[in-house]
């Protein structure tokens, strides 16, 4: 049985992400572990928002997020494959390495955005970070070209 961490961040490739991931559980039989990374509000200047607004926001943020996971769970256990599913608070990408090593994942099935070189450079990628550093396979599931 293969252990697959499925990162989602709820974008528009989430759902490409889980079809694939499906995929791979059904033909591995395998279980998977669902991960949402909530980031902590970046506070730039002095005359940000108060704390509480930001726990606010940050809380209000985590209580989606589990609904929405909680759906995807749903998925895939009609599906007939076992599912949990975690949220997390940091750094998307120290976050989900250290998640699959702690449940010794085999693969990670996460999407890229497809942003484009400039926008990876100035502010980076969760998927190039992911793979810099993974120590299990990778699989990244590219956004679909709505134009073709």
């Amino acid at each position: 049985m293969k252990a697959f961490l499925v990162p989602v961040d709820f974008s528009a490739v989430t759902d490409e992400v889980v079809d694939t991931a499906v995929t791979f559980a059904r033909a591995f039989e395998g279980k998977v572990t669902l991960i949402h990374v909530v980031q902590p509000p970046v506070v730039t200047s002095e005359f940000a928002l108060p704390v509480e607004v930001l726990q606010e926001a940050v809380t209000a943020g985590e209580k989606a997020a589990k609904a929405k996971l909680e759906t995807l769970v749903e998925l895939f256990r009609n599906a007939g494959i076992a599912c949990e599913m975690r949220v997390a608070h940091g750094p998307p990408v120290t976050l989900i390495r250290e998640e699959a090593e702690r449940m010794k994942a085999d693969y990670i099935i996460m999407g890229s955005h497809g942003h484009g070189k400039l926008y990876d450079f100035l502010v980076g990628s969760t998927a190039s970070g992911v793979m810099k550093k993974a120590k299990c396979g990778l699989i990244i599931v590219p956004p679909t070209d709505k134009a073709s």
